[in-house]
C-alpha cells in the first residue's frame, strides 16, 4: 500500500461508508439518536464525532499492533478469551442479520424506486458483491472511494439548500429529557464503532504504515461529523420529522426533488457498501474456522443472506440491536480505558 495521503483517504472512505451505511439513507437512525432532541443534537453529534476521531483510529491502531487478523482477536483482547467468544458469536449473528436486511433494502429500491422486481435488485446486488469481492481489500476500497464523496456532496448540498427554504428547530421536547442526548451520543459512537471494526481491525491490519491509519482514522472520524451535522441540520427543517419512517425521502420531495435519482443512486450505493463492508469482515471471521476458497466463503454467506432476506429479518433484529447496544457500549468503554501496545520493531 502507498504511504501517502492517498492511502489515507482511501481509510477515511471504508471508514465512512462502514458506518454511515443505509441508516443515513433513510435518515431516522439520525433521527432517533440526534435531530429528535432539537438544536442540541448537533452537541450529540459532536460527542460522537470526537470517538469517531479517537477511539476509531485507537482502535486501528491496537489492531495492527495485536496483528488482529479480524474483529475477534480484538473482542478477546478487550474481553478475554471466554467472554470474547461470546460477543464475537453475538456479532456474527448480527452482521448476517444485517447483511440480510442490506440485499433487502437493495431489492425494495430497484421496486419501490425504479419500478423493477425485487428481486431483480437482489441479483444485481450479489452479482455486484461478487465482483467487488474478487478484489479483495482494493475492491473494498475502490467502492468506498467513489460512493463516500457522493455522500459527503449530497449530504451538504441537501442541507445548504434546507437552510435556504426553512427555519431550523431548535427546541428540545420536553419528554426525551436532558440527559437522554449524552447517552444517545455514546449508544451511536459505541454501536457503529462495534460494527465498523469488522472492517477496520482486519484493514488496519492490511496497511503497512501507522501513520496512514492515524490519518485516515481522524479524516474519517472528521468526514462522518460533517455527514452527520448537514443531515441533522436538513432533517431539523421538516415539521412532525418524527413521524416519518424515511424522512430525507419526504425531505427530498419537499426541497430538492429534481436531483430525487441522483439520491436513488446514493441511498443504493450506502447499502451496497454496507453489504460489501460486513462480508468482509464476515470473510476473515469464518476463514479463522473453516479453511476454504475465500470466494466460496463469500459465495456461501450470500447464499445465507439471500434467503433470510426473503423471510425478513426484522423480529430478530428487533431483539438483537438492544442487547448488541449494550455490548457496545462495553467495548467503547474497553477502548477508552485499554492502553494501546507497544509497537512491535
Amino acid at each position: 500500500m502507498d504511504r501517502g495521503w492517498g492511502s489515507s483517504f482511501q481509510v477515511a472512505a471504508v471508514y465512512v461508508g462502514t458506518v454511515v451505511g443505509a441508516g443515513f439513507a433513510t435518515g431516522r437512525e439520525i433521527v432517533e439518536f440526534f435531530t429528535k432532541y432539537g438544536f442540541i443534537g448537533i452537541i450529540g453529534i459532536a460527542i460522537a464525532g470526537c470517538f469517531f476521531i479517537w477511539i476509531g483510529t485507537k482502535m486501528m491502531i491496537v489492531s495492527k499492533r495485536i496483528n488482529a487478523t479480524s474483529y475477534q482477536d480484538l473482542n478477546i483482547f478487550l474481553f478475554g478469551r471466554s467472554i470474547g467468544k461470546v460477543v464475537n458469536l453475538l456479532m456474527l449473528i448480527v452482521l448476517i442479520g444485517v447483511t440480510s436486511v442490506m440485499l433487502s433494502g437493495a431489492g425494495a429500491i430497484f421496486e419501490e424506486q425504479l419500478q423493477l422486481s425485487k428481486q431483480v435488485g437482489v441479483i444485481i446486488t450479489v452479482l455486484l458483491t461478487l465482483f467487488v469481492m474478487a478484489f479483495g481489500v482494493q475492491g473494498l476500497l475502490s467502492v468506498n472511494v467513489i460512493v463516500v464523496p457522493m455522500l459527503i456532496l449530497f449530504s451538504l448540498i441537501v442541507a445548504f439548500q434546507s437552510m435556504g427554504e426553512h427555519t431550523v428547530i431548535t427546541t428540545v421536547t420536553d419528554e426525551f429529557g436532558v440527559i437522554n442526548w449524552i447517552v444517545s451520543a455514546l449508544s451511536y459512537a459505541g454501536f457503529n464503532l462495534t460494527m465498523a471494526a469488522a472492517v477496520l481491525v482486519p484493514l488496519a491490519t492490511e496497511m503497512k504504515d501507522e501513520k496512514v491509519l492515524k490519518r485516515g482514522g481522524i479524516l474519517g472520524g472528521i468526514l462522518l461529523t460533517v455527514i452527520l451535522i448537514g443531515s441533522h441540520i436538513s432533517l431539523a427543517t421538516l415539521a412532525d420529522v418524527s413521524t416519518y419512517d424515511v424522512p430525507m425521502a419526504e425531505l427530498m420531495r419537499i426541497t430538492f426533488f429534481s436531483f430525487f435519482f441522483i439520491y436513488v443512486l446514493v441511498i443504493y450505493g450506502e447499502v451496497f457498501t454496507s453489504v460489501i463492508g460486513n462480508l468482509f469482515g464476515l470473510e476473515k471471521q469464518i476463514l479463522q474456522i473453516v479453511h476454504l476458497p475465500r470466494m466460496i466463503v463469500i459465495a456461501c454467506t450470500l447464499v445465507i443472506a439471500i434467503i433470510i432476506s426473503q423471510f425478513g429479518y426484522s423480529s430478530l433484529l428487533s431483539i438483537l440491536y438492544p442487547l448488541f447496544g449494550k455490548v457496545s457500549l462495553i467495548v467503547l468503554a474497553l477502548l477508552i480505558i485499554k492502553r494501546i501496545p507497544k509497537q512491535q520493531l
